[in-house]
C-alpha cells in the first residue's frame, strides 16, 4: 500500500491522511520536515516563536528542506496580541493550511481564502462546528474525548459521526490514535483523516527533554489525568509523582493570579527580588517545564522512535488491521 486516498490527503497531496498536531512548546521544525518525508504532513503552533522574525524563519527553513504541505497553528481569541503579525508571516510566506483554536476564525478565513491557503478549525461540538462552516472553513478538526491538551468533552464515536452528518465539508478527527487500527476505526466513522500528537512527543526529533520523551514511553492511559493547574482550564497531563504533588487543581492564590494578570506580574517580580520561596512555590507551581501535556494514546508507546518509524509503523499496522 503505497497510499492512503482520502479527502484530506487529495486536499494536501499527502500519501497519508496523518497531521502532526500541532504542541506547544513541543513541535518544531525537524519533527514538520521529518513527517513531510515519511508522507503526512504537520502543524506548529505559532505560539512556539517569541518573534515575528522567528515564525518566518522557521517557515522558510521548512520550505528549504523539503517540498510538501505543512501549517500553522493560531491561537484567534483575544488573548493573542500577536495574531496578526503571525497571519501575515503566515499569508505572505504561502503556508498551505491553517489549523485555528479558541476563537472567531473568520478574520483569517478571509485573508486566506484568497491566496488558496486552507483553513482547518477546532471544534468539540456541532454548535461551533456550524458557525465556522458557515464562515467558510475548509474542513473541521472535530476535538474528542482522548485528544491530549485540552480535550473536548464528546467521543470520536460520537462527534464524528454527527458533524458528518450534520455539516458539508471534511472532518479530521483528533484524539485517541496510537495505532494504525485506531486510524482505521476513525475512516470508517466518517473522518477522512486524524491529527494526532501524543506519540510523536517520544520522536527522536522532538525537542524536549529525555525525561518528558520517557514518560510518554513509561505511562499509560490510566495515568493521564485532567488538571487545571497550567491555565485554568482543564488540560490532559501525565500523572508523575511531582503532579501528584502538587495536586489537579488550581489553588486561590493561582486561580485569583490567573484572573489578574496586572497582579500575576507584580508577584513575580516580588518573588524575585525578595525570594518569596513559599509565596513562588503556591502561585507558580506548575509550567510546561515541571507538568507534561499529553493524551490516552501514550498508552501504545512503547519506544523513542525516529518519526519515520512512528509513521511506519501506524502505516504497518493500518494494513494488518
Amino acid at each position: 500500500m503505497d497510499s492512503i486516498n482520502t479527502e484530506l490527503t487529495k486536499m494536501l497531496g499527502i500519501r497519508y491522511p496523518i497531521i502532526m498536531a500541532p504542541m506547544f512548546l513541543v513541535s518544531n521544525t525537524k519533527m514538520i520536515i521529518e513527517g513531510i518525508k515519511s508522507g503526512i504532513t504537520g502543524a506548529i503552533p505559532a505560539l512556539n516563536y517569541r518573534t515575528g522574525k522567528e515564525l518566518r524563519d522557521a517557515i522558510l527553513e521548512i520550505k528549504a528542506e523539503c517540498d510538501g504541505p505543512f501549517g500553522i497553528n493560531l491561537i484567534v481569541n483575544k488573548s493573542n496580541l500577536k495574531l496578526n503579525d503571525q497571519l501575515e508571516a503566515c499569508v505572505s510566506l504561502g503556508v498551505d493550511f491553517i489549523i485555528t483554536s479558541l476563537g472567531s476564525p473568520e478574520k483569517v478565513i478571509q485573508a486566506c481564502k484568497p491566496k488558496g491557503i486552507k483553513v482547518f478549525c477546532d471544534v468539540v461540538d456541532l454548535e461551533y462546528a456550524k458557525k465556522v462552516e458557515a464562515l467558510g472553513a475548509d474542513a473541521l478538526i472535530a476535538v474528542n474525548k482522548e485528544a491530549g491538551g485540552h480535550a473536548g468533552p464528546t467521543p470520536a464515536s460520537q462527534l464524528i459521526p454527527t458533524l458528518k452528518k450534520e455539516c458539508g465539508i471534511p472532518v479530521i478527527s483528533a484524539g485517541g490514535v496510537g495505532r494504525g487500527e485506531h486510524l482505521k476505526e476513525k475512516l470508517a466513522l466518517g473522518a477522512c483523516g486524524i491529527s494526532m500528537g501524543s506519540p510523536f512527543i517520544a520522536s527522536s526529533e522532538a525537542g524536549v527533554s529525555k525525561e518528558y520523551k520517557e514518560a510518554v514511553v513509561n505511562y499509560g492511559a490510566k495515568d493521564i489525568v485532567m488538571s487545571t493547574k497550567l491555565s485554568g482550564t482543564p488540560c490532559s497531563v501525565i500523572n508523575t509523582p511531582y503532579v501528584q504533588k502538587i495536586g489537579h487543581k488550581q489553588n486561590a492564590l493561582e486561580s485569583f493570579l490567573g484572573k489578574n494578570k496586572k497582579f500575576k506580574k507584580f508577584v513575580k517580580m516580588l518573588t524575585f527580588y525578595k525570594g518569596m520561596k513559599s509565596l513562588e512555590k503556591a502561585a507558580f507551581s506548575a509550567t510546561y517545564k515541571t507538568v507534561w501535556c499529553a493524551g490516552p494514546s501514550i498508552e501504545y508507546v512503547n519506544e523513542i522512535k525516529p518519526i519515520s518509524g512512528i509513521v511506519s509503523s501506524l502505516i504497518n499496522q493500518y494494513k494488518s488491521a
